[in-house]
């Protein structure tokens, strides 16, 4: 059975390409995450999604599709998800306190 609890996926995308700026690469990454409408938070390191697992995951994977028609040559993902078993996870639950 599939878990439909809200998680967090975190993704950090790192471009290679021997022309391209490697930021300009990125932001068509957090473009997808934007023009996707879930609740992400961007940071210097990764951003952040909020949702269930199976729509993030297409968004992730639509996003590093985006970095590599932009031209990048490869791209290195890495994810970390918090998932629990019968509660949904929020961003704001974490971080709400510091704003």
């Amino acid at each position: 059975m599939k878990n439909k609890h809200i998680i967090n996926l975190g993704i950090q995308i790192v471009p290679k390409s021997k022309n391209l700026d490697t930021y300009a690469l990125v932001d068509k990454a957090i473009e997808v995450i934007q023009n996707s409408g879930v609740n992400h938070v961007v940071t210097p390191f990764e951003t952040v999604m909020e949702g269930e697992q199976e729509e993030l995951m297409k968004i992730a994977m639509d996003a590093q599709e985006a970095v590599l028609a932009a031209g990048a040559d490869e791209v290195l993902i890495y994810y970390r998800m918090q998932i629990r078993k019968n509660k949904d996870v929020y961003i704001v639950d974490k971080t709400g306190k510091y704003k």
